[in-house]
């Protein structure tokens, strides 16, 4: 069982994490910053996948087959190429660099992506996948989906750093993305010599760094580093170089999440449940597909170790 205390510290930085570089798929590479053995979550985050830049031999890209999910929000956004998504729900769209879609489980969806050649190559990708876990009242809520394009996100300028808030509430500005929890997931780019402070309104917060390095509470932090602040302490972030971070932050639950592969749940026999069902092909179809990842293994008796997770397949 893997136990996280939110208890303050009297350190601003409470921990950085450097996530290890992972094989999900065939030429498909991701630095997970979240889950990790240092850490579970942070507000109701409880994934993140770092990937990319990469670029696909010709005639080649990643294709990720049905699979299940039940329990979260997943959001994916991109920096760089396109993938194309469909769902048990009859949705089918492409999500590009900019854009941001919005995924809701709830009590179970089947999606795949894929990320289709280009005409002049095998085509590149560059972004991030989030899953936010859902309030115990919501978990069991019909799954749903919404697509939102780049010139729909609250962005602004501020002494030299560019924002877009992609999910929730920060700097003032309130995405249009249909969040569950209070939250924020932001991009922002910095000029070189830019300061920027981190807002408080959250209880747990932490800045993934895209590229560059930033400075923070006196530390200096490079490209994939995911740091934790403590909460309450004051934060302003400093670019000594240009340097492109993802801030996300919110507020944790009051009961403990468990995971096991794409199945998170404030109750273990939810989790043995969704197993069960898909390895037996109760979840609802997509379409016109035939091909599934296969759950990897059997569901152990603590669905919150760490090390059950770590086998998952590619989401």
């Amino acid at each position: 069982m893997v136990t996280i205390s939110n208890a303050s510290s009297d350190f601003p930085v409470e921990r950085v994490i450097l996530p290890a570089l992972r094989d999900l798929a065939a030429e498909f590479k991701v630095r997970r910053a979240l889950p990790s053995a240092q850490r579970l979550m942070v507000g109701p985050f409880i994934l993140l996948d770092h990937f990319g830049p990469m670029a696909f031999r010709a005639g080649a890209g990643l294709t990720v087959p049905p699979h299940p999910h039940v329990g979260t929000a997943s959001l994916t956004y991109l920096l760089q190429g396109q993938l194309f998504h469909r769902d048990s729900l009859g949705t089918a769209r492409a999500v590009r660099a900019g854009d941001v879609n919005w995924m809701t489980a709830g009590s179970g969806i089947v999606h795949l992506e894929r990320n289709p050649p280009t005409a002049c190559g095998g085509g590149s990708l560059f972004g991030q996948q989030i899953w936010v876990a859902l309030p115990r009242a919501l978990e069991e809520q019909a799954p749903g989906f919404s697509h939102h394009d780049e010139c729909d996100l609250p962005s602004l300028e501020s002494e030299g750093a560019s924002l877009t808030v992609l999910a929730g509430e920060a700097f003032g500005q309130r995405s249009p993305v249909p969040v569950h929890s209070d939250l924020m997931y932001v991009d922002v780019v910095l000029k070189p010599n830019a300061r920027l402070a981190v807002p408080i309104e959250h209880l747990e917060r932490a800045a993934f760094v895209v590229s560059g390095e930033i400075e923070a509470a006196g530390q200096t932090f490079a490209e994939g580093q995911l740091v934790i602040f403590s909460p309450g302490a004051p934060i302003v972030l400093q670019a000594k170089r240009a340097a492109h971070v993802m801030l996300l932050g919110g507020e944790p639950f009051p009961e403990p999440r468990h995971v096991y592969w794409n199945f998170v749940s404030s109750s273990q026999d939810r989790i043995r449940q969704a197993a069960d069902d898909w390895r037996n092909g109760r979840f609802p179809r997509i379409a016109g597909e035939t091909d599934v990842v296969i759950l990897p293994t059997e569901v152990p008796h603590d669905v919150c170790d760490q090390r059950a997770f770590d086998q998952r397949a590619p989401k």
